[in-house]
């Protein structure tokens, strides 16, 4: 029953758009499972042929890319002030880390926090509030969006292709590594990512 669950989610002409909008809300709202479901569609992909492969790349990357730019554009025309939660003690921190990490290398910061929810939307904000080159920061974006959205994929796929007979414990376990490799790389990049003791 489950397996004809996931092969109806796989096959419906609604799925790419479902994936679209997760991974757009969830360049807004860290709480919305962006990454699990590009690993998941992609394990899917896998093993019902459905929806194509190079597609869930392709909607992942363009619906991050999306959402990082709309939060660049949102920090670049509104006061992010004006909001509470961006006065708090330590998005204040995060944002003054992420100003000075901006100017000082961008590329690897945009790269980096595309990786890491929260940070990701702070850097977003920051390089709008900042007034960042539109075109170049825009650019990172993409090819950040593009890389994250591969190595999501990877996972997804490679998982299932080990587990060709177990469709869903292919989609568990490929979600369940996608975690478990978020949270080491969240690990490893966390002195990136954390504001300097002084700020």
């Amino acid at each position: 029953m489950i397996n004809d669950l996931l092969a109806d989610i796989a096959t419906s002409p609604w799925a790419l758009p479902l994936l679209f909008g997760l991974v757009l809300g969830d360049a807004f709202l860290v709480v919305i499972p962006g990454e699990t479901a590009v690993t998941a569609f992609a394990a899917l992909s896998v093993l019902h042929g459905e929806p194509p492969l190079a597609a869930v790349v392709t909607v992942a990357a363009f619906a991050a890319f999306t959402g990082d730019a709309v939060c660049y554009f949102v920090g670049r025309t509104i006061d992010i002030d004006r909001w509470r939660w961006a006065r708090s003690t330590r998005v204040q921190a995060a944002r003054r880390w992420a100003r000075r990490r901006l100017h000082r290398s961008t590329a690897a910061i945009v790269f980096t926090a595309r990786f890491i929810p929260f940070a990701r939307i702070v850097v977003n904000l920051t390089a709008g509030a900042e007034r960042m080159r539109a075109p170049r920061y825009l650019a990172l974006c993409a090819l950040a969006a593009g890389a994250w959205a591969l190595y999501q994929s990877f996972i997804g796929a490679a998982v299932a292709r080990m587990l060709p007979d177990a469709p869903v414990a292919a989609v568990l376990i490929s979600v369940g590594v996608a975690l478990l490799f978020g949270l080491v790389l969240d690990l490893v990049l966390a002195k990136r990512v954390t504001p300097d003791p002084e700020v």
